[in-house]
């Protein structure tokens, strides 16, 4: 039987706040940003590794509260007096990089004179983000921090499922256990794989069991 034509549709970003799966691992995180905005603090940081849900909590915030979004290498001296407007600031990715002067001459103008909440990220703990501005280690210690854990086993199956679910596609137990010994740690890896896995389930018209997700994975059968 020929393979059916899967159109390339457009995928949806998924990450909304439905989209979010709250978790022991992340859910201290996620009630901070649904609390929006009733923020008791000017500025906070949100820290954890690579695919803990960082850039996601971001566009939850971003979507309800108009926030500008910017990486924290993007950064210039002129960029903070430009930034006067009153609108809500997330910088991203604070210490991906080596700190420089004009970088943290910005952070610090920044957070010394915001005019509304800014919310930072890094992958460690702001107190640890390297500067070359004693004032803005102050500054980066004082942040209210908000940690983020490697997502554990229960939170990925629940992405998993959900995701499938979204796609109104039921799989076996065991397809979600095989997958989370399978696949990267991470919310990102597991999305990706369910749209691999619906697309050429589609093509083939075969059902997502552990026989397609063996061929997805190039073992054996």
């Amino acid at each position: 039987m020929p393979s059916q034509l899967v159109l390339p549709l457009p995928q949806r970003a998924a990450l909304t706040r439905d989209d979010f799966v709250v978790a022991p691992s992340n859910a201290q995180a996620s009630a901070f940003i649904d609390s929006w905005p009733r923020w008791q603090v000017p500025a906070a940081a949100i820290h954890g590794p690579s695919g803990a849900g960082k850039s996601h909590l971001i566009s939850i915030w971003k979507a309800a509260s108009g926030a500008d979004v910017i990486s924290a290498s993007s950064l210039a001296g002129e960029f903070a007096p430009l930034h006067a407007s009153g609108t809500p600031l997330a910088i991203e990715d604070v210490d991906a990089m080596p700190a420089s002067p004009e970088r943290d001459r910005a952070l610090f103008a920044l957070l010394a004179n915001a005019g509304a909440a800014i919310l930072l990220t890094g992958r460690e703990p702001p107190s640890a983000w390297p500067t070359t501005l004693p004032d803005l280690a102050s500054r980066f210690s004082a942040l209210l921090a908000l940690p983020l854990w490697t997502p554990d086993d229960a939170l990925l199956a629940a992405v998993a499922r959900k995701l499938f679910a979204d796609r109104q596609i039921l799989v076996p137990d065991a397809v979600i256990a095989r997958m989370l010994v399978s696949l990267e740690r991470s919310p990102a890896a597991i999305r990706d794989f369910v749209d691999r896995a619906d697309a050429k389930a589609l093509a083939e018209a075969k059902p997502i069991n552990l026989a397609l997700l063996r061929e997805l994975l190039g073992e054996p059968s």
